[in-house]
């Protein structure tokens, strides 16, 4: 087969702020010359960490190299918002609900599969407790139409038979501290995790335990050489009997689903570390985690100094771009946006500056699933997470990492057992498309 080269590699816009509030971490080395292993994973986000541990823990014996393009943490893994979600949470549908019960009670199932690998990591590689809380999440709503989407949420989750709460306006505040909000529903198996923190403990325990990880060195062409897999890097080669891209929507940039492929720009901003008088002015609880509920409304984390300082997140404002790009002038126009939601939610944080804002990519595709699967001999994917990038990378690490093994499991079958990503209309409509349809989603999800 000819040499293959890779289309483009990430590009990102604004610190990864999960990654900026945490000390320095030493580098991993860049990739120089030519190495073997058994087992190339490209990507040292989620689905590659997690498919490297699985590797590791069942098969010891097993050399594994993970390359990244960037910095560990750098990327996705710094710029999401941290909630690893048990139950359905289907970004495309109005109140999270998914493609039916049946479905929806396997993915929870095996979504906590996924908690509890994250809970073990924690446990195994000494993380600090902070990294990792059973916290649960809360929707917020603070309109009608957000009200009426948790009422049709809870009852979804009533015929699963999943344990839920409504909490009126009093308890929005004893919780958050802010009055905006005019009730929630909450839920008690989320996750809440400092996603930087996680995934630079993940790696370093991964180093530690003899797996090989590179910075800085991307991908930039492939080739298959008879029985083996070749990554060509700037400064060298790495030849592998078996390779896993988990590097998400730019498994397009590989050649792969092109057409198919839905990417958004998602932003965030970061508060600097709040002055106690504030804090003691603002109340609520020092660390809680709210999704909107609408999928198209503002996510808010309040952390502590278990996770980094005291601040809060905020996170809203996406649009199109099939380039995986965005810019300086994209980001300043949402986080003005952002600010104005920030500031109508908390008030008596209006001088709180932001320290950090960011873009960060989601990838998506039209129908919901994802890409877990072998794409040619030896070559597996563990790509397309729809926006869950924590559970659902993890879980796509751990499906790429068995069928490079010759496993089945439930998640194996879970991924194989998904469609195909249906094909997207043909470049400029799909982005005038998408574009115009998240502006519409936007403002009516506007309050929330």
């Amino acid at each position: 087969m000819s040499l293959r080269k890779v289309a483009r590699l990430p590009v990102h816009t604004g610190p990864a702020g999960w990654n900026a509030i945490l000390p320095p971490a030493p580098p991993f080395p860049v990739q120089q010359g030519d190495a073997t292993c058994d087992i190339a994973i490209v990507g040292a986000g989620f689905a590659g960490l997690s498919a490297a541990r699985h590797l590791l823990m069942t098969d010891p014996s097993l050399s594994v190299c993970v390359l990244d393009a960037g910095r560990v943490a750098e990327s996705s893994a710094g710029r999401n918002s941290g909630f690893m979600i048990d139950l359905p949470h289907e970004l495309t549908s109005s109140d999270y609900a998914g493609a039916g019960e049946a479905h929806d009670r396997t993915l929870t199932r095996l979504n906590r599969q996924a908690i509890d690998f994250a809970e073990d990591v924690t446990r195994e590689y000494a993380l600090p407790a902070g990294y990792f809380q059973r916290w649960g999440k809360i929707n917020g709503a603070a309109s009608g139409v957000g009200e009426q989407a948790n009422r049709t949420y809870a009852e979804h989750l009533s015929a699963l038979t999943e344990p839920h709460e409504i909490y009126d306006a009093q308890t929005m505040r004893e919780v958050t501290g802010t009055s905006y909000y005019s009730s929630g529903l909450y839920t008690p198996g989320t996750a809440l995790i400092q996603p930087a923190g996680y995934i630079r403990g993940l790696a370093a325990g991964l180093a530690a335990r003899g797996v090989t990880i590179f910075e800085s060195s991307p991908v930039t062409a492939y080739d298959s050489k008879g029985a083996a897999w070749v990554l060509t890097t700037p400064k060298g080669r790495v030849k592998a009997s078996r390779v896993i891209l988990a590097n998400n929507g730019h498994l397009e940039s590989f050649g792969f689903k092109r057409g198919q492929l839905m990417h958004i720009m998602l932003n965030a901003c970061m508060t600097g570390e709040i002055p106690d008088d504030l804090l003691r002015g603002l109340g609520g609880q020092e660390t809680w985690g709210l999704t909107p509920s609408d999928p198209m409304g503002s996510t808010v984390r309040r952390i502590s100094t278990a996770q980094g300082g005291n601040r809060i997140v905020i996170r809203q404002g996406s649009y199109y771009r099939p380039n995986m790009e965005t810019s300086s002038a994209d980001l300043a126009r949402v986080t003005a946006k952002m600010r104005a939601k920030f500031d109508a939610r908390f008030p008596s944080l209006r001088g709180v500056k932001f320290e950090t804002a960011w873009s960060g990519h989601l990838c998506l595709t039209k129908n919901a699933v994802s890409v877990m699967r072998e794409l040619e001999p030896g070559l597996y994917a563990a790509c397309v997470q729809n926006g869950l990038g924590t559970t659902r990378g993890t879980l796509t690490g751990i499906g790429a990492a068995d069928l490079a093994l010759g496993r089945t499991s439930d998640i194996t079958r879970f991924f194989l057992a998904e469609a195909e990503p249906v094909r997207l209309p043909p470049h400029p409509f799909d982005t005038i498309g998408a574009n115009a349809y998240l502006r519409w989603k936007e403002w009516q999800a506007r309050a929330e």
